[in-house]
């Protein structure tokens, strides 16, 4: 039987793009790619890269204080978010051109529509066209969503956080996870006056607890009022404000609302169900390790499997399909000791597992120390940083990092690979330090602070 293409990707984020390019343009496969929004998906779009570039926008405000500790004659300014916001999405826009660029040079056909499955080995575009490919791959990411309650339409999403005409003088934060207190940092360090809702007892649920309950005490020192235990319970407009009644008995006023309480996968009205494909409890196309639903043409990968959501790991995903399918290599999608950054602030870096998670299977010795960074303690600063390692007291591996420091992001790719290789603590303790650094502190513990 011949088709029309060799794959077609649906979803031009970071792992179909991946994928596609891999196959097409390593591969000499013939490839199509259909995309209804725009090429990046939500990593370049409306996700890591623009939340960074903000992280970046947010920390110049405690800068020049810091300057003047220093010596220099340097005074606050204020912040312009017209200008940013402009300049940001300018660099969108350049990152989706190469983005298409990277697809038209390997020769990969695009579709700037919206695509859904017809059977095993056909996809119908919106415009009604139909086109057959020997395999299809299913890269559609995710979406945030906003659970239902009176008033819930008033609230925004990290999607449109970008988009804001202007910066608001008051904004509610709801949830407690990454994307949340991420924000939380960026608003408040951009001069936002920022309230953060959670209704768990404590933020970053699933880290390393010590880790996690000093980015939320350094949060609360940097002025974000953090309410733990407390959610929304319904939201009214107030002339241009929005009045929001809690759980905790409060009722306030905020220009802006934002909800970052969950994401769900953009695997509806695909046709995948009329097939037979498996969708999971949060909606997610069901896979085995090597990214097969249970239709054997079809694959998918990234965030609409909700397997690990991070882009490098969609990106992994897209080549391991592409090894497997393509390459005649087997190649199971490798989902262990994924180093993580957080962009809060302070920022965490983390691999491996939590001390929670290490004592619950098997004896541990917990080796951390806490500190004030040399640079900001010289400038009167009185944030703290947090190195941490886990080490199985049966192998002496180390089972997990966890940083909560400036740079912690930069400090766990590298901590990561020495985790990832089964370094024991000994590899650690025979690792010279560099010195003065912050990281030096990983390879000079040399006591455990306690056992579990």
């Amino acid at each position: 039987m011949s088709f029309d293409y060799d794959l077609f990707v649906i979803g031009g984020g970071s792992g179909g793009v991946r994928a596609a390019r891999v196959a097409a343009g390593e591969n000499g496969a013939k490839v199509a790619l259909a995309e209804e929004d725009r090429y990046g998906g939500t990593c370049v779009i409306r996700g890591c890269v623009p939340k960074k570039l903000m992280v970046f926008a947010s920390e110049f405000s405690e800068m020049a204080g810091d300057a003047q500790a220093y010596g220099w004659d340097i005074q606050s300014g204020a912040f312009d978010w017209g200008i940013f916001r402009d300049k940001l999405h300018t660099e969108l826009d350049r990152l989706e051109g190469i983005y298409r660029n990277i697809l038209k040079n390997n020769g990969v056909e695009s579709f700037d529509l919206r695509a859904h499955v017809v059977d095993a080995h056909t996809v119908e575009l919106a415009d009604g066209t139909r086109k057959t490919a020997k395999h299809i791959l299913v890269a559609t990411g995710g979406r945030p969503v906003v659970p239902e309650f009176p008033g819930s339409d008033l609230a925004i999403t990290s999607n449109e956080i970008f988009h804001l005409e202007k910066l608001p003088e008051t904004m509610l934060i709801v949830g407690g996870g990454y994307i949340a207190c991420e924000f939380a940092g960026i608003m408040n360090g951009l001069g936002v006056k920022t309230t953060q809702f959670y209704r768990g007892a404590q933020i970053l649920r699933g880290f390393d607890d010590e880790a996690r309950g000093l980015i939320s005490e350094e949060m609360c020192q940097n002025g974000i009022d953090v309410h733990l235990g407390t959610n929304v319970l319904e939201m009214e407009k107030d002339g241009d404000k929005i009045r929001v009644k809690a759980t905790n008995g409060s009722e306030q006023l905020f220009d802006v609302v934002m909800y970052a309480t969950g994401r769900a996968p953009n695997a509806d009205d695909l046709g995948l169900e009329v097939l037979g494909v498996e969708r999971g409890r949060k909606g997610e196309i069901v896979v085995d390790e090597y990214s097969q639903t249970g239709v054997p043409s079809i694959y998918a990968i990234g965030d609409v499997t909700d397997r690990v959501n991070l882009t490098p790991v969609a990106i992994r995903e897209g080549m391991a399909f592409v090894e497997t399918v393509f390459k005649g290599n087997p190649t199971p999608v490798d989902h262990e000791l994924i180093p993580t950054a957080i962009f809060t602030q302070p920022e965490m870096g983390t691999v491996g597992l939590s001390e929670e998670e290490a004592a619950a299977q098997e004896p541990i010795e917990v080796y951390a120390t806490s500190f004030k960074p040399m640079q900001k303690a010289f400038a009167g600063g009185t944030q703290r940083v947090l190195m941490k390692l886990i080490v199985s007291q049966a192998t002496r591996k180390v089972l997990g990092c966890h940083i909560v420091a400036p740079g912690a992001g930069e400090m766990i790719q590298l901590a990561g690979i020495a985790v990832k290789m089964g370094a024991t603590k000994e590899d650690f303790d025979r690792t010279v330090a560099v010195h003065p650094v912050m990281a030096e502190e990983l390879v000079t513990m040399r006591q455990p602070v306690r056992t579990a």
